[in-house]
């Protein structure tokens, strides 16, 4: 692991449940406590310049998940959705006696901290959204959270690219191929035709920090009869998303309402309406052979679900505010540093 940059501090937080590695950013006279929860694929890492970027006045955490950077590699048992990942980031909560947080999720990151909030809403001040996975999981739904077919198919760890976990697996920092790390960092973790970053070496650290295997990334598959095949097992990060096992639209019930802020990229590639890695667009694209059609098999509309569980949650007495970055991808945070600092010190007050 690369040593954290200079203004942070790394450490190995041992809790009940793993030993899990937090860079902090600490303040003299902290008025709250930012915890920065990362995506699939991902580490702490990726927060390091957002965390220093802060008020002097805050004090961040980032936390990496099971599998992940430089936290324990332990299984993942996708029965429970994502708790498995929410759990470990309380135990850390609860070691560090932080009390009440204001909590920041990307991508799968949004998930883990929607689904704390559920679970554990005296430790949660605030939620921030970055590109999250939709309410209803990844894949195989329709407007509403309609679950297309009752063997979730086309869903959960069968969907990975197996020579993209090769190359995790490997190692492998090149570029040379569409499916390595680097090159899909550049296709869809930012917007195409994006200034290259400067800290792309690091980014292509991180994501290559992911543990991978059947309990871990992407998991196990099994049998469907649905197109194209294949449907969600009980273990591993992928199958974690998937609509057979994750659900975080509780968070409407939630009585404990708390302001929450959605900021995504209007070119995201991941979460989307339209999304590159749902295999029901890329059926429809033609990418995929044996589509069925749109009646069986339309595209998940990811972006509409998030805005309708959200208006939900406003409805029953909470609040949210959505931003929208033009010619933004799935990174905010990295692609548009400065807007997307300006919205979340604005959210936390």
């Amino acid at each position: 692991m690369t040593a954290v940059m200079e203004g942070l501090v790394a450490r190995t937080v041992e809790t009940p449940r793993l030993a899990a590695h937090v860079i902090e950013r600490e303040a003299a006279a902290a008025r709250r406590t930012l915890v920065l929860v990362h995506g699939n694929v991902s580490s702490s890492l990726f927060w390091q310049p957002t965390m220093l970027a802060l008020p002097s006045d805050v004090r961040a955490l980032a936390i990496d998940l099971r599998g992940f950077g430089g936290s324990a590699t332990l299984p993942v048992d996708a029965t429970r959705g994502v708790r498995d990942f929410s759990d470990d980031v309380v135990s850390v909560l609860e070691r560090l006696g932080t009390g009440p947080v204001d909590l920041v999720g990307w991508s799968m990151g949004g998930g883990v901290v929607m689904q704390l909030l559920i679970d554990r809403p005296d430790l949660v001040r605030s939620l921030t959204l970055v590109a999250p996975v939709s309410p209803y999981g990844f894949g195989g739904t329709a407007a509403g959270g309609r679950l297309l077919r009752d063997d979730w198919a086309g869903t959960g760890a069968g969907g990975a690219n197996p020579a993209f976990v090769a190359a995790l697996a490997a190692g492998d920092t090149s570029a040379d191929e569409p499916v390595s790390p680097r090159s899909v960092f550049r296709t869809a973790y930012v917007a195409a035709g994006s200034e290259p970053q400067v800290l792309e070496d690091l980014w292509v650290e991180s994501m290559l920090s992911t543990a991978t295997g059947v309990d871990n990334y992407p998991g196990d598959a099994v049998e469907a009869e649905g197109w194209p095949g294949f449907g969600p097992g009980e273990r591993g990060v992928l199958n974690s998303m998937a609509p057979r096992w994750f659900d975080t639209t509780g968070i409407v019930a939630v009585e404990h309402k708390v302001p929450v802020l959605w900021i995504r990229g209007d070119q995201d590639a991941i979460v989307s309406d339209t999304s590159f890695f749902d295999l029901n667009h890329l059926g429809a694209l033609g990418a995929i052979p044996g589509w069925p059609g749109a009646e069986e098999a339309p595209a998940q509309p990811m972006i509409a679900q998030t805005r309708e569980v959200l208006d939900a949650y406003a409805d029953a007495g909470g609040e949210y505010r959505e931003v929208v970055f033009e010619g933004c991808g799935h990174s905010p945070h990295l692609e548009r540093p400065g807007a997307f600092l300006d919205a979340l010190v604005e959210h936390l007050g």
